[in-house]
């Protein structure tokens, strides 16, 4: 299966990722113009970010639903529309009220474009390949931030807010072109088709899935690694860097990209090892989220303003959480069958957004909170009070964590009893189900 034309319907459909990457990141390099142009507070410039994830979440179960009914093909089609139009309200959004209804239109949009890829993949291809593609789609994808931190960025500084946003808008109309010509659902040789069912046999299948402790302990993963990056890089480590740590914006920009570049690295070398330790792969979840903890509590608690190296070193640590988030994923496609791909995907998909919109909002709340009287960005954005804004991760996270291991247990005893086996050879009853999933 894996043909030429599936290489081309790969490379497409992650380019439609990689766009939608940078539509979504736009707004985490025109943070502090954004503050500017609509002259809002910490809380009301992390409610533009928040509202875009919260759409995003909440629309994973229902996109799972309908790639299950319609196929990736015209969710993609669909999504790239709408976040060209989410785009170009943002472009000319005279207030606060009017840019948030652009940025609903991008989270709507931008919320089928990953899972439509992944399923592409499964597809498209077969075999040991799948996983590691899977990772591939995720750090690919992350180039897109680099468009965000360096093009986008550029025009924004130079030809202004509404002709930089109407330029990405253009963007996606013309990866909506590509689509259109170069992607179909599956194979012709594949006569299987979208499943045409009831909505209440789709119900069904995403409770079935939702049921599966495989399932949820994709979701815990997947709420664990990816949200302080996305954090980061979408919001507040822009207005962080420049106004915090003082950085020029250039700087601050570029430095985002170490956490693209830290993703690329550690994608593959997380993809060989979850395909390799399939039983090991909490345990490479639980790593991952000890070195950004790590690294956190090292920079929140160095004395003053902590060095440039150190800065680094967290966003290389932050950076390795998106490939990690890949994992949950991959859950998803061991413990679910392929006829519930779409809803077990976004099910995971939802945990480690629903985690970054809940630290993005309180974060800016306690920055409000503890600047009442600021009277420019610098007050309300000033390093004591990030130091402790930040603090709220170990919260959420931690409590993510505890959940992770709560259903690491269930996962596995459920496993072990399904196949009536004790628990320490549990890897013959994974392989079994993985090879039974397969197609």
């Amino acid at each position: 299966m894996n043909s030429r034309r599936s290489w081309i319907v790969f490379v497409v459909g992650v380019s439609a990722y990689v766009v939608a990457i940078l539509q979504r990141s736009t707004l985490g390099v025109s943070g502090v113009a954004a503050v500017e142009r609509f002259d809002i507070t910490a809380a009301a410039l992390s409610s533009l970010a928040v509202v875009q994830l919260v759409v995003y979440a909440a629309m994973q179960i229902p996109i799972g639903l309908l790639i299950d009914r319609w196929g990736p093909r015209r969710l993609l089609i669909i999504g790239l529309v709408l976040i060209s139009i989410g785009q170009a309200v943002l472009a000319i959004a005279p207030d606060l009220s009017i840019a948030a209804l652009g940025r609903v239109c991008v989270g709507i949009g931008d919320a089928g474009i990953f899972v439509s890829v992944l399923r592409l993949v499964n597809y498209w291809f077969s075999g040991p390949i799948v996983p590691s593609l899977s990772q591939w789609t995720g750090n690919i994808g992350q180039f897109g931030q680099v468009l965000s931190a360096l093009p986008f960025a550029l025009l924004l500084n130079t030809i202004g807010w509404e002709s930089a946003y109407l330029a990405a808008a253009s963007l996606c109309i013309l990866m909506l072109i590509g689509v259109l010509i170069c992607i179909s659902d599956r194979p012709a040789s594949d006569s299987t088709g979208p499943v045409r069912r009831t909505w209440g046999s789709s119900l069904d299948i995403l409770l079935d899935s939702l049921k599966r402790p495989g399932t949820r302990l994709g979701f815990w993963a997947h709420f664990t690694t990816q949200s302080s990056g996305t954090v980061f890089s979408l919001l507040w480590g822009f207005p962080f860097m420049v106004y915090a740590l003082h950085l020029s914006e250039s700087t601050a920009a570029a430095l985002l990209l170490v956490i693209v570049f830290s993703g690329v690295v550690f994608g593959p070398i997380l993809g060989i090892l979850t395909a390799r330790f399939p039983l090991r792969r909490s345990n490479l979840v639980l790593t991952i989220v000890s070195v950004m903890g790590v690294a956190w509590t090292a920079f929140l608690a160095w004395p003053g303003q902590p060095p440039m190296w150190l800065l680094i070193v967290l966003l290389v640590a932050l950076g390795v959480g998106g490939p990690g988030s890949l994992i949950g994923f991959d859950f998803a496609r061991t413990f679910n069958h392929s006829r519930a791909l779409g809803s077990a995907n976004g099910i995971v998909n939802v945990g480690g957004f629903l985690a970054s919109f809940t630290m993005m909002f309180v974060i800016g709340f306690i920055l409000d909170l503890l600047s009442p009287e600021a009277t420019s960005p610098e007050q309300t954005y000033s390093l004591a009070s990030f130091k402790i804004a930040f603090l709220v991760q170990y919260v959420v996270i931690g409590g993510g964590v505890v959940m992770l291991f709560l259903t690491r247990r269930t996962t596995r005893s459920a496993l072990a009893e399904a196949e009536g086996i004790k628990v320490a050879p549990l890897w013959v009853a994974l392989v079994r189900r993985m090879r039974g999933n397969r197609g």
